[in-house]
């Protein structure tokens, strides 16, 4: 379906709720056990399983503009290296010299025509073959094929720098995507502006994780910020395999009775959300800008930390537009941290309590239920990309 029918497609969905005060819904309400966000046998089998041995979006294609540019950053305890080589492709190597272990690199951005370990001086080109070390007619016998940067599957689509943060693993990203990669590809993301990044601590990560998934919350927790944009409690669900797509109406919506269809210009009515399973969220908010969130679980049940991207679709050159880049990053800043992340500090501060023996998902939040499905079918599967069906 072509990106204009579609959103007319949506927009007539989302009218039909504004309507009759509905909302896209499951079939019934789902159970999910307390157990499941505090148990740290399970955290911590989940984190190995989801975040380990499945396909992560770990950065922006953007954010290696040119052959030689690199980004150094550590992802639950693994420290990497994601580079662009001087052909073009994007690879990701762990951030450990092979002599070692030494971090070749500071955690940052830049360009490098090689890595040099600051411990030993072994060398590195940005493809990740040992080059030439330090003192090499004495240390001994030493190759490239054994000893060159340990290399991790990584693939470029859709914008997103995709890895696999397991030795030794690989995936199809296309395979992984499915019908979701031309949902992704609608945003064109790597044409758009990196105006700031930045990492905001959180609650437990499916704590963090649902406050992306519904807009049951919007009239009360965001009433300030993006529910003064949105409608509450109405929400059109889509899937494709593991990831999902969400899509808010905006209050503008109730003025499109009143115009000819010829005339809707349907994409300022509606806000579509993203979501790649396990835990990337993409979403359109306000005029020409983007955020891109991605929620990586902490070292402990009750702990994440959100690298929050905040995308314009140029480069804010006027007053006016800086103004209104800048402002947007404020208001989903304050948004997560101060709205959602807040009131899931006392979520997480009362699961052991003992007043919850388990959470009762609602039908209203489809999407809630199809992420607490599609992690219990991952853990009873096996294979490294495919959940259990």
């Amino acid at each position: 379906m072509a990106v204009g029918s579609e959103s007319m497609a949506l927009v007539r969905r989302a009218l039909k709720h504004l309507d009759n005060k509905g909302t896209d819904q499951a079939a019934s309400t789902w159970t999910q056990p307390i157990e499941s966000y505090i148990d740290p046998d399970q955290y911590n089998r989940e984190v190995e399983r989801l975040f380990k041995h499945l396909p992560l979006a770990l950065a922006l294609s953007l954010e290696l503009p040119e052959p030689k540019s690199y980004k150094a950053m550590t992802v639950m305890q693994t420290p990497l290296i994601l580079v662009r080589g001087a052909d073009g492709v994007a690879r990701a190597f762990l951030n450990a010299c092979r002599h070692r272990g030494a971090q070749l690199c500071k955690h940052g951005a830049g360009t490098a025509e090689r890595f040099v370990c600051p411990y030993h001086a072994w060398q590195y080109d940005i493809q990740g073959k040992l080059t030439g070390l330090y003192g090499a007619s004495t240390f001994g016998e030493v190759s490239a094929e054994t000893h060159s940067l340990t290399e991790l599957a990584c693939a470029e689509r859709a914008g997103l720098i995709w890895v696999m943060l397991t030795p030794g693993e690989s995936f199809q990203v296309g395979d992984w995507l499915g019908d979701f990669s031309t949902q992704l590809d609608t945003l064109n993301l790597d044409g758009w502006y990196l105006y700031d990044q930045r990492d905001i601590p959180g609650p437990g990560w499916k704590v963090a994780w649902e406050g992306y998934l519904e807009s049951y919350h919007h009239n009360t927790v965001h009433v300030n910020t993006v529910g003064k944009f949105t409608i509450g409690n109405l929400t059109l669900h889509d899937t494709y395999g593991p990831h999902q797509r969400i899509v808010f109406g905006r209050r503008s919506l109730s003025e499109l009775p009143n115009q000819p269809e010829a005339q809707w210009e349907p994409e300022q009515h509606i806000r579509r959300i993203h979501l790649g399973f396990p835990n990337l969220a993409i979403s359109g908010v306000l005029g020409d800008h983007c955020l891109v969130s991605q929620v990586f679980p902490g070292p402990t049940p009750e702990t994440t930390v959100t690298r929050q991207s905040v995308l314009a679709a140029k480069r804010p050159v006027t007053e006016a537009e800086k103004q209104a880049t800048e402002a947007f990053s404020q208001i989903v800043l304050q948004a997560v941290r101060d709205e959602d992340y807040a009131i899931g500090a006392g979520v997480q501060a009362g699961l052991k309590s003992g007043a919850n023996q388990a959470f009762t998902i609602g039908r209203n939040e489809p999407a809630v239920q199809h992420f607490h499905k599609t992690v219990a079918s991952f853990m009873a599967s096996s294979d490294v990309t495919t959940p259990c069906v």
